[in-house]
């Protein structure tokens, strides 16, 4: 037997080996007990550990406490007219906007769309005020064609790169941040990106015991992204029932199940 991975998740640690017939995950507490699991793809054991262990954290109630949380909000799921008004439609005005000001296929080749981009940001609340500020002096200073090129590789597939010339054209101003990176791309391709708003989606990977809770850091590192595109894939299939028409939907339930304050459902703590 090899170990192939180790770490510690709070008091327990977590261990991935590989024996002869495959793969065997371990998680051992505090008091020394273990619960294996075994597999043959090391990065399905390893995930389901993680999984596990999210299921102690006290905050958790799962996805069937998810949808019960949004639902209590909109009971017609997607379909309600509330849902619309407050959470969708808005974001297909930006999405139409975008595309109309400044269409991916030409902010990939071409130049000059820092003030459609900016316009863009400056049309949702996704970000805050201060963010929108720091763009703006990016998306009216040198860097904007650089940074809108990596956006658009970024939307098109290419996200290491793509984030990598993100990162470089936004450090000097301080506004290097998950928000700025992924709203462009979450809007020209919402069947593939997800826009990450930190605090929220951190919240709701705590509530349903995924391990984005734990691989999420503030440096724009694009395995933080491929963990927040596990956490949606999912949501995805964990909200199937409410037959969600695309990641604008998914990111929706994450921001109302990870940050509207009411209700208390039973067996929820508000801590």
């Amino acid at each position: 037997m090899k170990t192939i991975r180790d770490t510690k998740v709070g008091k327990n640690t977590l261990r991935l080996v590989q024996t002869k017939a495959g793969y065997v995950g371990v998680i051992i507490n505090e008091r020394g007990e273990m619960q294996k699991f075994e597999g043959d793809e090391p990065d399905d054991v390893w995930r389901r550990l993680h999984d596990e262990v999210g299921k102690a954290n006290p905050r958790y109630f799962g996805f069937d406490g998810a949808l019960a949380r949004f639902t209590h909000f909109f009971p017609s799921g997607f379909n309600d007219a509330a849902y619309a008004d407050r959470e969708r439609d808005y974001k297909l005005a930006a999405k139409a906007k975008l595309d109309a000001s400044a269409p991916l296929d030409r902010a990939l080749a071409e130049t000059g769309f820092g003030e459609a981009a900016l316009a863009s940001f400056r049309s949702t609340n996704l970000l805050s005020p201060f963010e929108k500020t720091r763009l703006q002096s990016v998306l009216r200073g040198p860097k904007a064609d650089a940074f809108i090129h990596g956006t658009a590789r970024f939307a098109m597939g290419d996200t290491k790169q793509g984030l990598a010339e993100m990162a470089a054209a936004l450090q000097a101003e301080d506004a290097a941040k998950w928000t700025v990176v992924t709203y462009l791309p979450y809007l020209w391709r919402p069947d593939e990106h997800m826009f990450l708003k930190p605090e929220a989606t951190k919240d709701f990977a705590e509530r349903v015991g995924h391990r984005f809770a734990r691989d999420y850091e503030a440096r724009l590192d694009i395995d933080v992204y491929e963990s927040l595109l596990d956490l949606t894939r999912e949501t995805e299939k964990e909200i199937a029932s409410l037959e969600p028409r695309d990641r604008i939907d998914v990111q929706s339930f994450i921001w109302v199940v990870g940050s509207y304050d009411d209700p208390v459902m039973p067996g929820e703590s508000k801590s």
